[in-house]
């Protein structure tokens, strides 16, 4: 009896990691619709780094700035810092969901 494997990319555990840990950071702060954004946009990334583990690595790599955009949110703490918004993460995750076909995933 052959099982199936499945490959997964090198990568892939580690960003969807990054995204959960990013989300349970945010939950300790957020309340209300930016905690729902948040949520909705970590379920989309987290959906995009799994349909795209087997993608083209042009691909994968637009999911990976996605990741990193939203895991790299700060908070403004001095003008040294940029300031994204939770708005601006969306707009980056929204543009990479329709880039890649996946319009179902837009939030």
């Amino acid at each position: 009896m052959a099982s199936e494997q499945h490959t997964v990319e090198p990568g892939t555990d580690v960003l969807i990691r990054k995204v959960d840990s990013h989300l349970a950071a945010l939950r300790a702060g957020l309340h209300g619709p930016e905690l729902e954004l948040a949520e909705r946009l970590a379920r989309c990334l987290r959906e995009l780094v799994l349909c795209t583990a087997q993608a083209s690595a042009a691909d994968r790599g637009q999911v990976r700035v996605a990741v990193h955009y939203f895991v790299l949110r700060r908070e403004s703490r001095g003008r040294l810092l940029s300031v994204r918004s939770l708005t601006a993460a969306e707009r980056v995750v929204d543009r990479v969901a329709r880039q890649l076909g996946r319009p179902d995933l837009l939030t």
